[in-house]
């Protein structure tokens, strides 16, 4: 329907050159389109140029559709840098594969930041963005920019001499968990962005029960982030191998290790027994909060779509302990640490679909 509408426009415009702006702007196509979107079009007849808006539910979904596809990328960004491991006894064969895996992590980071990039600059020159989308993607690329300055940063940490230490060559666990906690920011953001411009708003009553509901999901969300996150610190310091066996640590629910460092607050970022203990706590709680979530929503009437979401989560959330259980006892195969790693990110995803339906309308 948009066709023929700007071809009409095209066409009159050709005729009717005399007319000044604000006649055109008065007529009944004009106005008929700025009651559905602020996205304009220029359409150029004879000597003079008409501006006609775009349907905002068009430019949306495409303009969502190219945010989940980001996100996307980055996804496969995360995964690429689970599967990254640094060996200090390694064959030659070996040495090739983390090679061309961190040079392939290296690249796809590039390939992230033009998809971000490019889009953006095609999209902003058509003019697809209002004011509030033109603030978001600014901030999305330049938050890609400061990942790979993270992603520098962090392999830099790595390749320092460290006297103190006769281990395994290895990244800091703290610049790990800023960079990994800056890309699950960054894939949070598109995917939530891309979400609520592709789906259309729930219109739930507002009653006491929903607005419990909404808030129960954000800190939810929230748990997950942060339990994902915690993997960071068990990854940077191989915490993973220090107790293979559940539900115990060994032979006590609470190890005798766990405050070993002085002071005590170090424990919690460089204590391998305190890292698993911290990462065990927030899988357990995260678990809980997402049955008693579903459990929650069983008892309202929702959309058939939301219903769908937190059951996908909550499948999920028993899927990513059962990973992370099985890693564990396995003594961390890389395989299965990174399928564990990825399933974070999944659960991650199935939060933010939930969080998009819970959204409330703007009126």
């Amino acid at each position: 329907m948009l066709l023929p509408a700007l071809k009409f426009v095209a066409s009159c415009s050709c005729h009717t050159a005399g007319r000044t702006f604000q006649q055109i702007k008065r007529t009944p196509l004009r106005q008929w389109l700025l009651k559905r979107g602020q996205t304009t079009v220029a359409v150029q007849g004879g000597n003079a140029t008409v501006t006609v808006s775009i349907p905002n539910a068009a430019t949306d979904r495409l303009v969502g559709r190219w945010l989940v596809g980001c996100s996307g990328l980055v996804l496969g960004a995360v995964i690429l840098g689970g599967v990254t491991r640094m060996n200090h006894d390694m064959t030659l064969t070996e040495f090739k594969f983390i090679f061309y895996m961190e040079w392939g992590h290296r690249m796809w980071g590039r390939l992230v930041g033009l998809a971000y990039i490019l889009p953006t600059v095609y999209f902003w020159r058509r003019g697809y963005f209002n004011r509030s989308m033109k603030a978001r993607v600014v901030g999305l690329c330049g938050f890609v920019f400061f990942q790979g300055l993270l992603g520098w940063y962090m392999v830099k940490s790595g390749l320092e001499e460290k006297s103190e230490s006769y281990d395994i060559p290895r990244v800091s666990q703290y610049r790990l968990a800023a960079h990994l906690g800056s890309a699950l920011l960054l894939y949070c953001a598109s995917l939530w962005t891309g979400l609520t411009l592709m789906l259309p708003a729930n219109k739930f009553p507002d009653s006491r029960r929903v607005l419990q509901l909404r808030r129960f999901a954000k800190g939810t969300g929230g748990l997950v982030f942060l339990t994902a996150l915690s993997g960071a610190f068990v990854a940077g310091l191989d915490a993973g191998l220090v107790y293979n066996s559940f539900p115990k640590m060994g032979e006590r629910w609470i190890p005798d290790d766990i405050l070993a460092f002085s002071p005590a607050v170090k424990n919690v970022f460089e204590n391998p027994t305190t890292v698993q203990f911290d990462h065990r706590i927030l899988g357990i709680c995260s678990l809980t909060a997402i049955t008693g979530l579903y459990l929650f929503s069983r008892r309202m009437h929702l959309p058939p779509r939301t219903k769908t979401a937190i059951g996908c989560l909550t499948a999920m959330a028993y899927t990513q302990v059962a990973l992370g259980i099985s890693t564990l006892l396995l003594y961390v195969p890389t395989p299965l640490a990174a399928t564990h790693q990825s399933g974070s990110v999944a659960l991650l995803t199935f939060a933010i679909w939930v969080l998009a339906e819970l959204r409330k309308v703007v009126k």
